[in-house]
C-alpha cells in the first residue's frame, strides 16, 4: 500500500515538472515583430521602438541586421535606419556594452531595412 502512495506521488511530481518545464520554453520561443530605429556603430547597436519610443539594446542573433546596414553604406556610423524585425525582448545584462539600457532586444529575422523613414510610423 506504502508502494503505491510512492509512485503516485512521485508520477504527480514528474508530470508537473514537465507542465512546468513546457509553460516556460513556450514562452522563451514566442518572437515579436518589432518596427522602429536602428542604429549601429563601434560601440553602439541600439533600437528605438516606433510603438513605445523605448530604447532596447541589439544583439544580432540573426547575422544579418549588422551586414544589411553596413550594405547601406553610410559615410558616418550611427546614422538611424527604420527596421522591421522579428525579435525577443530580454533584460539587459548589469555589465558589458548593453548595460546602460534596461532591455536588450534579441533579433531572430531581419524584415525590413531602409534609410526611407516613415514619419507615420515613426515621429
Amino acid at each position: 500500500m506504502r508502494i503505491g502512495y510512492i509512485k503516485y506521488f512521485a508520477f504527480l511530481l514528474v508530470l508537473i515538472a514537465a507542465c512546468s518545464c513546457n509553460r516556460n520554453s513556450s514562452k522563451a520561443k514566442e518572437q515579436t515583430v518589432f518596427k522602429g530605429l536602428y542604429s549601429f556603430g563601434p560601440e553602439i547597436k541600439s533600437f528605438k521602438d516606433c510603438d513605445s519610443g523605448r530604447e532596447f539594446w541589439v544583439t544580432d542573433s540573426s547575422a544579418q541586421l549588422e551586414l544589411q546596414y553596413s550594405q547601406l553604406n553610410f559615410e558616418k556610423p550611427y546614422e538611424p535606419v527604420y527596421v522591421e524585425v522579428e525579435g525577443i525582448k530580454s533584460k539587459s545584462g548589469k555589465e558589458g556594452m548593453g548595460s546602460e539600457y534596461d532591455s536588450t532586444l534579441v533579433v531572430k529575422k531581419v524584415i525590413k531595412i531602409t534609410k526611407e523613414i516613415p514619419q507615420d510610423i515613426c515621429n
